[in-house]
């Protein structure tokens, strides 16, 4: 028998979503291949969650940032290609090969390290004007060169667009797809042909159809969320992923009372202050609660009610009438009223993507 889940904090995983939103995203850059990024635990929805349902949205590669996350794919049976988003530590090559992994390479040093593990083929990326990993496209030539000499496949050659969510910076993301359409003319030259080339994130997907060549990577996007809010709409996307908690405690207060610590709220009259458990442990930031960021209750916003602490957090609900096992959505729809990753991110002053990643693994997954 499965134990009690003690604490009644929770997110929603609708499976049927991803697999939706990639569909939508397969026929928005068709005749490109979509591959589902699922790195950092599917941006907190799941890795291997993530993987199925993407797969069965007809995503026909994956992506992953460390071996380790490609390692557990495979240990749930998943079989598809999986991309490695940067070169592996050396000693880590024997892992990709014998996990069938595919490494990324931009270093005389990781060819190496690939041959001598044994690695049948490899992508390569160009640091087209991210500067944050890939190979110099003055040095691209030179590495492409010893994956070919070793006997390795040049599986495919990419770069990372730093600016695509910012339509007003297209001009960038036009400047780093030409430094990639120059390298790659210059290996067709060579008679070197890649097996794929790709460039495209999220953003660079929905908004640069110049930019989709063979493949496009999505991970936002895939969990319904859009990589900007500029790019909001652009493609019909449904998000995955709610946060829902119920009421634990429920006490009047007095006017001129203090909550949570450092009794940043004090009441001017008198309320009902109902208590949740989830904190900043668990990925709701501590200042949420500074400048009363809703949650909804019996569909109605409701706003947080002093700093929020590491296991729970408490909300002012006025006269309202509020009991304990009452549900309780931070993220997500309740009756007609909506709060989305987009509007924490907004009070936060951060992006959606750090959002999503932050809810930890204390909050139990529930799939759909």
């Amino acid at each position: 028998m499965a134990e009690a889940v003690s604490r009644p904090a929770w997110a929603d995983i609708d499976t049927g979503a991803i697999t939706g939103n990639v569909e939508a995203l397969r026929a928005l850059v068709a005749p490109a291949a979509v591959c589902a990024v699922v790195k950092a635990n599917g941006y907190g929805h799941g890795a291997v969650a993530a993987a199925n349902a993407s797969l069965a949205g007809g995503a026909t590669w994956l992506a992953v940032a460390f071996v380790e996350e490609g390692v557990a794919l495979r240990d749930e049976k998943i079989d598809a290609p999986i991309l490695l988003l940067s070169e592996p530590p050396a000693d880590a090559m024997t892992t990709v090969v014998r996990h069938r992994l595919t490494p990324t390479l931009y270093t005389r040093r990781g060819v190496t390290a690939a041959v001598a593990a044994g690695a049948d083929a490899a992508h390569v990326k160009v640091d087209s004007g991210m500067h944050r990993v890939g190979a110099d496209p003055n040095d691209v030539i030179d590495i492409v060169t010893a994956v070919i000499e070793s006997g390795m496949r040049l599986g495919g050659l990419w770069t990372h667009f730093a600016v695509a969510d910012e339509p007003d910076k297209d001009a960038t993301t036009k400047e780093q797809l030409r430094r990639l359409d120059v390298v790659r003319s210059e290996l067709d030259g060579l008679g070197i042909r890649p097996d794929i080339v790709h460039a495209s994130n999220s953003a660079g997907a929905i908004a640069h159809s110049d930019a989709r060549l063979d493949l496009v990577r999505c991970g936002i996007a895939i969990y319904g969320i859009a990589p900007s809010p500029e790019l909001a709409g652009r493609v019909a996307l449904t998000p995955a992923m709610s946060v829902r908690a119920e009421v634990t405690h429920v006490r009047r207060i007095g006017s001129g009372q203090g909550v949570s610590y450092g009794h940043r709220f004090v009441a001017d009259a008198p309320t009902t202050i109902a208590t949740v458990p989830i904190g900043y442990a668990d990925g709701v930031p501590r200042r949420l609660g500074l400048d009363g960021a809703p949650v909804l209750i019996g569909g109605r916003r409701r706003p947080m009610a002093g700093v929020v602490t590491m296991d729970q957090l408490m909300v002012d609900c006025g006269d309202d009438d509020v009991s304990v096992g009452d549900e309780v959505v931070l993220i997500g729809s309740q009756g007609d009223d909506e709060i989305t990753a987009d509007e924490w991110a907004d009070r936060l002053g951060t992006i959606s993507y750090e959002v999503v990643c932050g809810i930890g693994p204390r909050v139990q997954r529930r799939y759909h």
